[in-house]
């Protein structure tokens, strides 16, 4: 039988429920009662200790943990697996190798920590082909397809033209038409499965000086984009994403969030800018960017991951957790003023592993997603405002430094509780020897995206 036909379903050796995919996808609850028994009375004492603490700053400590159990970041399909990197890659043994098995592993993730509902699909490594068989699977999992996202940096089998020289931006409109037809047909299957969400990612650039004239490659990508746009139904949102560097390294043609921005801004309402944590330069002020897109109505959606140097796709919060923070304080403020409109703001992960087990990594990621969120919502808002009003530097930088110091881990431990998944989600999945049993599944060599 192959993986997207069904059959029975049932229970495994191991305790594990099987979908009609005859794959180990979810822990049963009494499996997860039994995972979380020996941990609850710490937890409980750490989390009293904490809420005694806040309560006396003022703080509603069940309403910050409400906040943390309904907050949700996709999972994309492509970080299911190890990416490697143009050296090598190692796999991990078990990736899933289609995309009814990426379901089965996100549902697994959601199962421990109740804050990952949702998939993002990679188009062509994520075609539906039973479109009722999965949308079944999605159900039965819990999960919603969160968005798709186009892929004109790669040549695919028996594709007539490359995007060597650029895709939406190439010099022969061919190549436009091609990849403008690619990013219809993402949307074309992303309404399948119920996603509202296209993300626009170029590698289009150039990398020696003269290669290509820098205005009219804009002017071509913008042309592009408004037919996309065009297409686009009328409750989806088009993310369009920047990069400054990689894989050219003189031009890109979207390389900050200001030609985002104006792109945005020339094709309407429904389209707005998402920023990936690693598409900036060294020591850019990413927080300081996501106030300016929030105050301007452009904040559409994130790609959440680390970076020391460049888009390193490290584990998010990882190599900066202060940064990230900041970045959650820039959220959380806007989100508290009244002067601004709420915004629907698409949060999701975007690594792609090659030395840690990818659904740990996935795990440890939104983990210090939501330590980072939680800290945001304990900064004392009012003493911020006056410390700034009245220049007094040092008062502010304390009010920050109290919430970012603040350890709040049992507020996280409490929201995955009360979400129904485990306190402590990586160990969890190790004590239950899930990488194992996916290994004996689907072998050592799997693989689980197109590079």
């Amino acid at each position: 039988m192959s993986s997207e036909e069904f059959g029975a379903g049932g229970r495994n050796t191991f305790g594990l429920l099987s979908s009609p995919y005859s794959h180990p996808v979810m822990l049963s609850e009494e499996q997860l009662r039994d995972l979380n028994y020996p941990l609850l009375a710490e937890h409980g004492r750490q989390l009293d200790f904490l809420a005694s603490t806040l309560h006396q700053r003022g703080l509603d400590v069940h309403a910050v943990v409400l906040r943390l159990a309904e907050f949700q970041v996709a999972i994309p399909s492509w970080a299911l697996g190890t990416g490697g990197t143009r050296f090598g890659r190692f796999p991990a043994g078990g990736e899933p190798r289609t995309l009814a098995e990426k379901i089965q592993d996100v549902g697994l993730l959601n199962q421990l920590n109740g804050s990952s509902n949702s998939i993002s699909l990679h188009i062509p490594w994520d075609i539906p082909t039973d479109v009722a068989g999965l949308q079944q699977l999605l159900r039965e999992q819990g999960l919603t397809i969160d968005s798709v996202n186009s892929n004109t940096f790669q040549d695919q089998r028996d594709q007539p033209h490359s995007y060597k020289f650029g895709s939406l931006s190439a010099t022969d409109p061919a190549i436009r038409a091609q990849a403008v037809q690619h990013n219809l047909d993402c949307i074309g299957y992303g309404q399948q499965l119920g996603a509202r969400v296209h993300t626009v990612w170029l590698a289009d650039g150039s990398n020696f000086p003269g290669q290509s004239h820098l205005r009219r490659a804009y002017l071509r990508t913008q042309e592009s984009l408004a037919t996309i746009y065009e297409a686009l139904p009328s409750d989806w949102t088009m993310l369009v994403e920047y990069k400054p560097y990689e894989p050219n390294f003189y031009s890109m043609v979207i390389p900050d969030w200001g030609t985002s921005y104006t792109l945005c801004q020339s094709l309407g309402k429904q389209a707005q800018v998402l920023v990936d944590l690693g598409h900036h330069l060294p020591n850019t002020n990413i927080e300081q960017i996501v106030g300016r897109l929030r105050q301007l109505g452009r904040l559409g959606g994130f790609h959440f991951n680390g970076s020391g140097y460049g888009d390193d796709d490290l584990t998010t919060g990882s190599a900066k957790p202060f940064q990230l923070f900041l970045i959650f304080n820039e959220l959380v403020d806007a989100s508290q003023d009244a002067s601004l409109p709420a915004a629907q703001v698409a949060y999701m992960i975007d690594a792609s592993h090659n030395t840690k087990d990818p659904l740990e990594d996935l795990l440890q990621s939104v983990d210090n997603i939501l330590v980072a969120y939680a800290k945001a919502l304990l900064v004392d808002r009012a003493a911020l405002h006056e410390a700034q009003e009245a220049n007094d530097v040092v008062r502010a930088e304390e009010v920050l430094r109290d919430a970012f110091l603040t350890d709040v881990r049992p507020l996280v431990a409490e929201g995955y509780r009360q979400a129904g998944g485990a306190l402590r989600p990586v160990q969890a999945l190790r004590t239950a020897g899930i990488r194992q049993q996916l290994i004996e599944q689907r072998g050592k060599c799997s693989l689980s995206t197109g590079l």
